[in-house]
């Protein structure tokens, strides 16, 4: 049997983020040769070419995850219209030096959430638009904007409605789909 690791990048840095909750409970649904690793981004400095040839530890460390994984999984936040800076700070930095992009060629979704209504819709599509330009292959549909209210998650961190449960395990079959189909 194959394994597949996923690397799944959180754009929150906050301890009870909503995203790092859902990152969490969707990796529950995936199947046992998959496994999804939250890869560390709050320690990476501010994107500056001067220091491309010269990256520090955590940079290193960015791109060895990348090109460890079959596949990314990027949980985004939005914040004012589009996607946070520590998330867009991530995907600048490992798509250089030129021609040294760690993001090329990878299968990747996107999932998205919010108290409100649209979910991050605007976030996401401003990912898509730059996930595309890096070369990545991001699955298309189904799209994925949540809208997460009270009790949206247990105590144990699962999703507490069984819809909700099997809503996500419809995308995630998808998702496993999808990287087992570009990683072919």
């Amino acid at each position: 049997m194959s394994q597949y690791q996923i690397a799944v990048f959180v754009g929150s840095l906050r301890q009870d983020s909503i995203h790092r909750k859902l990152a969490n409970a969707v990796a529950k649904l995936a199947p046992a040769d998959f496994s999804f690793q939250q890869i560390q981004i709050g320690d990476l400095p501010m994107y500056n070419q001067d220091e491309e040839t010269n990256p520090n530890a955590a940079v290193q460390r960015l791109k060895r995850d990348i090109a460890a994984a079959q596949g990314l999984l990027f949980l985004s936040p939005e914040y004012n219209r589009s996607v946070p800076a520590l998330l867009k700070n991530a995907i600048d930095t490992a798509s250089r030096p030129y021609g040294q992009n760690a993001w090329a060629g990878k299968p990747a979704a996107i999932l998205s959430a919010s108290p409100g209504p649209i979910g991050g819709a605007l976030a996401q599509q401003h990912l898509r638009g730059i996930l595309a330009c890096l070369d990545v292959h991001t699955l298309a549909q189904p799209e994925m904007y949540l809208q997460i209210k009270d009790n949206f998650f247990d105590g144990s961190g699962n999703f507490a409605n069984p819809d909700t449960r099997k809503f996500l395990q419809g995308w995630m079959d998808r998702y496993v789909n999808w990287v087992k189909k570009i990683t072919a």
